[in-house]
């Protein structure tokens, strides 16, 4: 079963600074909460990564995903599939930063992702780690870009 979930919030930093942030994939594990590691596993011709390895924190153990991106509308929007995955079948999502008008250091940012995992879970259980997730790509995101 599918599970699909976006969220969209202001951000106090330019379109271009989040997904700057967003897309430094080997720098995650110093500013998000529960990603142990990240690997940058292959580059695009711009020396972006397109395909990134992940260990993270989930459920009380380690979770181990690889992800796809696509960079083709940058710095307006990337996105990823899911390549490989423990304990989920599919990963796959994006980022949308978009300016507002009149305010050059402020953005519009939409997470939106599509789970599907290898194992059933209560609805509880899913919703408690969909809220995770969230926090990890939206607050953790807003808290670095805001730093500085």
């Amino acid at each position: 079963m599918l599970d699909e979930a976006t969220e969209t919030r202001i951000i106090n930093a330019s379109p271009t600074r989040c997904y700057e942030i967003a897309t430094d994939f080997g720098s995650y594990s110093e500013w998000t909460t529960d990603l142990k590691d990240a690997e940058v596993v292959e580059t695009d011709a711009q020396g972006r990564g397109s395909l990134v390895a992940y260990r993270a924190a989930a459920m009380g153990r380690s979770a181990t995903y690889t992800l796809r991106y696509d960079h083709s509308q940058a710095p307006g929007c990337f996105s990823w599939v899911q390549e490989m995955g423990d304990i989920t079948r599919r990963l796959d999502g994006s980022y949308t930063f978009v300016a507002i008008d009149g305010e050059p250091d402020r953005c519009e940012v939409t997470y939106n992702l599509t789970v599907e995992l290898a194992v059933p879970l209560p609805g509880f259980v899913k919703r408690r780690a969909e809220g995770r997730i969230f926090h990890t790509a939206l607050d953790d995101l807003q808290r670095r870009a805001e730093a500085d």
